[in-house]
């Protein structure tokens, strides 16, 4: 028994010295936050450069109309302009940029009148709040593409709430006056 006592006291007293595991106890430690943070960068990575994207996309489709082509294009339509959007849309497949992207092009008198709000309800986004008049030769118009953009990483849901549990409303708007692309009168 003494033997016993005197090898558990040899050990105990060994304890604090002994430096086998520590790298994988203060990995341990430290593993938690440090994948957060990793998870964190990617997804705000991703965020803004599907923002960035979403934003080209709908300043390249938004040209046809202010230069005019699309609407003489023979079918002006909503879908088409979509198809355009998402033609640009490299980091979405066809299939979800049509299923999930909503685009609403108004007409307005000049720009002061400009006054919209995004069409969402409850949560979700309306598509029954929004119009398609890409307008004529020198009409002010606004194009708005909306994605709803899934978050990844949980964390980030406090800081960035809009569309409920784990959803960002991605938005992109242009702004513009049409050409007088009917050669009638110039634009003023």
């Amino acid at each position: 028994m003494d033997g016993l006592l005197h090898r558990a006291m040899r050990r105990i007293a060994g304890f604090p010295s002994a430096r086998g595991g520590v790298a994988a106890v203060e990995f341990a430690l430290i593993a938690t936050p440090f994948f957060m943070l990793i998870f964190g960068i990617v997804e705000l990575g991703l965020l803004f450069m599907s923002t960035t994207n979403l934003e080209a996309a709908t300043i390249d489709a938004s040209r046809a109309i202010r230069t005019g082509s699309f609407q003489q294009s023979g079918t002006p339509t909503l879908a088409n302009f979509k198809a355009t959007v998402c033609a640009d849309e490299a980091w979405l497949s066809s299939s979800d940029c049509n299923a999930n992207v909503v685009v609403d092009v108004r007409t307005f008198a000049d720009f002061s009148a400009i006054s919209v709000s995004p069409p969402v309800t409850n949560n979700a986004l309306d598509p029954s709040k929004t119009q398609f008049s890409p307008g004529t030769p020198c009409s002010v118009v606004l194009v708005r593409v909306f994605y709803p953009y899934t978050l990844m990483a949980p964390l980030l849901e406090p800081g960035m709430p809009n569309l409920g549990p784990g959803k960002r409303l991605l938005t992109s708007t242009v702004a513009f006056r049409n050409e007088d692309y009917a050669g009638l009168t110039p634009c003023s």
